[in-house]
C-alpha cells in the first residue's frame, strides 16, 4: 500500500514499511497516513485516498477530539510496548519499595532507608488497574515475586495469572484490599482522577501508588495531601498532572516519591517498534481483515 508519514518521518519506521513492501509517497497519493504529531500538526484536510491513520501511541486521549472530527479509521499502538512499560513499572515499584530515593551519598541514613524498605514477595497484593496488554505482561513479570494479583478491567473477564478480577464499577472494593497499585488505565472521562481523595483515604497506610498510564488518572493535589498526611506510604510516577511537573512542585522534594520523566517507553523504543506494527496493520487493511488495533472512538481507546 502507499503511505505517507507526517510530520516527522522516522527512518526506522520507513525502513520497516518499505521492507514489508509498502511504498512511501506524498500525502496526496497515500492510502494510509502514519501520523506522529500532536493535534495541531494534523493536516487541515485529508485526501479522499486516505483510508486509515496509524499513530505510534497506545494512548490516544490527546488526539481523541481530532479523531472524532475525521471520517477515516484510526489505529493505535496498543500492545506494541507491553514489555518495555511493564519492565519500567517493576523498576519504579521496586525502587520505591526499597526506598532508593532515600539513599544519600554516604551511609549516614542507612537506618532511614532500612526503616522504609519493604519487599514485594512478602505476602503482598498488587492491584493492576487497567489490566490490558501491558497489565498481562506485567503479571507475567511479577510472577517470580509471587504477590497476589487483583486485576481491574471493564469487562470482568478473566485475566491470565490474576487471582481476582474486579470491574471498574466495583473499584472502591479494591482500594483497601491491596498493598500496591499500578495504574495502567487509558484516560477517559470515567478514569480522570480515578485516584482521588476518597480513594487515597481508603488505601492502607503502607500503600504505594505507581502511575505509568496517564497523569490525570491521579488527582495530584489529593496525592500531595495524602502523602503529607501519611495516608499512604509513597508513589512512583512516570506520568504526572501537570506534565512536565513544574520545578519546585512539592512532589519533587518528597523522599517517598520517585519520578521519571515519561520514559516508561522512551522515544527510541517507539521508533524501533512502530514500523513493524504499522506494517501488520496495513497488511490487514489491504486484505480487508479486522484491524488489530483499531481505535474505538466511543470508548476512547
Amino acid at each position: 500500500m502507499k503511505y505517507a508519514m507526517l510530520p516527522e518521518p522516522w527512518q526506522e519506521t520507513l525502513d520497516a514499511l518499505d521492507e514489508a513492501g509498502h511504498e512511501q509517497v506524498e500525502l496526496t497519493d497515500a492510502d494510509v497516513l502514519v501520523f506522529n504529531g500532536a493535534a495541531e500538526d494534523f493536516p487541515e484536510t485529508l485526501p479522499e485516498s486516505v483510508q486509515l491513520v496509524q499513530v505510534p501511541f497506545a494512548g490516544v486521549d490527546h488526539l481523541l477530539d481530532l479523531m472524532r472530527e475525521t471520517d477515516v479509521r484510526w489505529s493505535n499502538a496498543a500492545g506494541v510496548y507491553d514489555s518495555t512499560v511493564a519492565e519500567s513499572t517493576i523498576a519504579l515499584l521496586l525502587a520505591q519499595l526499597h526506598a532508593h530515593k532515600r539513599v544519600g551519598t554516604s551511609w549516614d541514613n542507612r537506618d532511614e532507608v532500612e526503616e522504609h524498605t519493604s519487599f514485594l514477595f512478602e505476602d503482598s497484593t498488587v492491584a493492576i488497574v487497567g489490566a490490558g496488554g501491558i497489565g498481562k505482561r506485567l503479571i507475567e513479570m511479577l510472577s517470580g515475586f509471587g504477590p497476589r494479583i487483583i486485576a481491574v478491567n471493564r469487562s470482568g473477564r478473566d485475566v491470565p495469572g490474576a487471582d481476582e478480577v474486579v470491574t471498574f464499577d466495583d473499584i472502591d472494593k479494591v482500594w483497601p484490599a491491596a498493598d500496591y497499585f499500578v495504574l495502567l488505565a487509558p484516560l477517559t472521562d470515567e478514569t480522570r482522577h480515578l485516584v482521588d481523595d476518597a480513594a487515597l483515604k481508603a488505601m492502607q497506610q503502607h500503600a504505594v501508588v505507581i502511575n505509568v498510564g496517564r497523569g490525570p488518572l491521579i488527582d495530584t493535589d489529593a496525592l500531595v495531601e495524602a502523602l503529607n498526611a501519611g495516608e499512604i506510604a509513597g508513589a512512583g510516577l512516570d506520568v504526572t498532572d501537570p506534565e512536565p511537573l513544574p520545578d519546585g512542585h512539592p512532589l519533587w522534594e518528597m523522599p517517598n516519591v520517585l519520578i521519571t520523566p515519561h520514559l516508561a517507553n522512551p522515544p527510541y523504543s517507539v521508533r524501533r517498534r512502530i514500523g513493524k506494527h504499522a506494517a501488520s496493520v496495513l497488511k490487514a487493511l489491504e486484505a480487508g481483515e479486522e484491524l488489530p488495533t483499531e481505535v474505538d472512538l466511543e470508548s476512547g481507546y
